[in-house]
């Protein structure tokens, strides 16, 4: 388990040095991933239509309901890795 926690936050500080910077889909991917693996299934309130950025995040980590914190982690290293 730890060897995946130390993976994980190795990647989150990769995730802030890669190469370029990865479009709009994939952002919003690694911060559904990210907010998954470290607080679970989403429990906030929906933001109105107005926010749209902060809509199109909370829709990205609603998506991800159901997702266990291991699996969202190694979803997230994975998809960090490929990024780099």
């Amino acid at each position: 388990m730890a060897d995946l926690n130390a993976t994980f936050e190795a990647a989150v500080a990769n995730s802030k040095n890669l190469s370029e910077r990865p479009d709009n889909v994939t952002l919003l991917k690694i911060y559904a991933l990210y907010k998954q693996a470290t607080a679970g299934d989403n429990s906030e309130k929906k933001p109105g239509f107005s926010d749209v950025v902060a809509r199109a995040k909370w829709d990205a980590w609603e998506k991800l309901k159901g997702t266990g914190l291991d699996t969202a982690k190694q979803q997230y290293i994975d998809l960090i890795e490929s990024l780099s």
